[in-house]
């Protein structure tokens, strides 16, 4: 079974759902049967490559708030997500483009596959919200990569132009085919979507479902005489 999950490495539901989808496949029987891909998504692409203002007065200015009211808004969130086990510095985050850390996410996926991704992303979620560091920073980017385990000569190679770049707007397409305009957007299965940071309950739920329906028992409809596991007929 595959989840694939839209998001964005500086939003903050995304990293909060991802704790909570964790927390859900920890107690999931079939967990070790289940593959998790990033798909990427920009929350803001006209952002600046690099990050100089921070990230509260630019989210005041967008939903028309003053920046005390944000901070309150942040300080909440930051409260929330120490549930989740996360460490917030939100009130340091600075406001950035994320186009390249997609496109490396799309090289981790090429290179390792999905484990080798899901520790990328992990990294970059961290970086920017725990660490409070500018993840459209090449030097954040690449210190990041290869501490994930990537290639360094690869990293180099992503970084200095536009490679992958055709991946993340085929998956920012594929998001708004799926009607997707906000993330966390999780599909289970290609068959079911959530739509934000839902609780651990609604993870559980939906794994549940989803691998029953495409895993359904045989139904024995005739029995007879057999031989068993242990070799007894």
């Amino acid at each position: 079974m595959r989840i694939d999950i839209w998001s964005d490495v500086v939003c903050p539901w995304c990293f909060v759902g991802k704790r909570r989808l964790e927390a859900a496949l920890a107690e999931f029987e079939h967990a070790d049967r289940v593959e998790v891909v990033y798909r990427s998504f920009q929350l803001d692409p006209s952002a600046p490559q690099h990050g100089h203002e921070l990230t509260t007065p630019v989210l005041a200015r967008k939903y028309g708030r003053t920046e005390d009211e944000m901070r309150q808004l942040q300080q909440q969130l930051t409260e929330l997500a120490a549930v989740e086990g996360l460490s917030f510095r939100l009130l340091e985050t600075v406001h950035t483009r994320t186009i390249d850390a997609h496109r490396l996410l799309h090289l981790a996926l090429a290179e390792g596959g999905p484990a080798l991704q899901a520790t990328l992303k992990e990294s970059l979620l961290s970086a920017y919200f725990e660490d409070a560091q500018d993840v459209g920073d090449h030097e954040v980017l690449r210190r990041e990569a290869l501490s994930a385990g990537l290639d360094p000569e690869r990293v180099d190679e992503v970084l200095a132009g536009e490679e992958f770049a055709d991946a993340v707007v085929a998956d920012i397409d594929a998001a708004m085919d799926l009607g997707v305009s906000g993330v966390p957007f999780f599909v289970v299965d290609r068959r079911y979507g959530i739509s934000g940071a839902q609780p651990t309950e609604v993870f559980s739920q939906v794994l549940t479902q989803a691998w029953a329906e495409s895993h359904p028992p045989v139904e024995v409809v005739a029995g007879g005489d057999t031989c068993g596991v242990d070799g007894t007929c």
